[in-house]
């Protein structure tokens, strides 16, 4: 091998490990899953016009997810506003807001292979509630109205790479 061909098969080996997926719902996942929804209209738009204005005169929308076999001390934090008429996610990350509003904000958590299950499509939002797959608080008549786009969230894990160890603490 030359000089070179080493140098470019080193660089391609830096590389490959860098790109390795961060543990789904970890902080760097759920930046990547806000930067996700922000780019899928059936969110953006689906969820712009009641649900959205339903932030309880705070100007956003807290969802706190995990996976249940991580347990709740890896819950990350997505934070959604309306801008320019649209349901856009400002911030994902590790959790900023500890005090959530049941009547306006959200937590949800499964097992790791119940959101594989959801993220490939395999149920929507109906199935995995009634069958207590997706275990969820927050304002229940309110996520009946918007399946479309909710089940359009349970489809993010399946979009984003993540790695299936657990989340750092």
């Amino acid at each position: 091998m030359t000089k070179i061909s080493l140098i470019t098969a080193g660089l391609l080996a830096t590389v490959a490990v860098g790109a390795q997926a961060a543990p789904m719902m970890s902080a760097d996942w759920t930046a990547q899953a806000c930067d996700a929804w922000n780019k899928d209209a059936t969110l953006t738009d689906g969820l712009a016009e009641k649900w959205i204005k339903n932030d309880k005169g705070r100007g956003y929308k807290i969802i706190h997810l995990y996976r249940t076999d991580c347990g709740e001390a890896t819950m990350t934090e997505m934070k959604i506003v309306a801008k320019d008429g649209k349901a856009m996610c400002v911030y994902g990350g590790a959790v900023q807001n500890t005090n959530l509003d049941s009547s306006a904000d959200y937590v949800m958590h499964a097992e790791t292979k119940r959101w594989n299950e959801m993220g490939a499509g395999e149920y929507g939002p109906m199935k995995a509630m009634a069958f207590g797959r997706l275990k969820f608080n927050g304002p229940k008549m309110e996520a009946m109205s918007v399946m479309g786009p909710f089940e359009a969230f349970l489809r993010l894990p399946g979009k984003i790479p993540g790695d299936q160890a657990c989340p750092a603490k």
